[in-house]
């Protein structure tokens, strides 16, 4: 459950800030891409309330949760329709995928592989970025690059970006 724990937080600070395919966490290779379902995607943002208000416990709990915080989690992701904790959590990881390839401004998607790739492009050419500066952007990019999963299932493009402002309104 270590993994699923830091999954869930780094889904949330990524959902939270918006941030484009950069904040999909390193651990994102191993997410198992899932289709989603109206019901998981209005159960996951029905969650948020309930999930942050143990966030701090989450955060506090590191890699190790305790059986009391485990238990607190499984029943947070029962009440909104989810199996297990697990469960809540891919779908998380899911949505977070999308999220990262939602443009802010117009909501239109771009695979974040390419979009990360366009923006490796643009930093290699940008003469304005101190040289120290962009050897660190460069490595940077093409460490997300390799990290970076493409979404699998096309279907939650849309899904996602059908409940776009439901999810950013309940991660706030």
């Amino acid at each position: 459950m270590p993994n699923g724990l830091n999954r869930i937080i780094a889904a949330l600070v990524a959902l939270v800030a918006v941030a484009f395919a950069a904040a999909i966490p390193a651990a994102a290779q191993d997410v198992k891409q899932i289709k989603l379902s109206e019901k998981q995607v209005l159960g996951f943002i029905a969650s948020q309330k309930d999930l942050a208000s143990i966030a701090g416990k989450i955060q506090a709990a590191g890699e190790k949760p305790d059986s009391a915080l485990q238990g607190e989690l499984e029943g947070i992701a029962k009440k909104h329709g989810f199996q297990s904790f697990n469960e809540l959590d891919e779908v998380a990881a899911n949505i977070s995928i999308v999220m990262a390839g939602l443009d802010p401004q117009t909501g239109e998607f771009t695979d974040p592989v390419e979009a990360l790739k366009k923006e490796l492009i643009d930093v290699k050419g940008d003469s304005t970025i101190p040289d120290a500066d962009k050897k660190q952007l460069i490595t940077e990019l093409e460490d997300a690059i390799q990290n970076t999963p493409s979404v699998q299932n096309a279907e939650n493009i849309a899904l996602v970006k059908t409940h776009r402002a439901e999810i950013e309104k309940s991660l706030q």
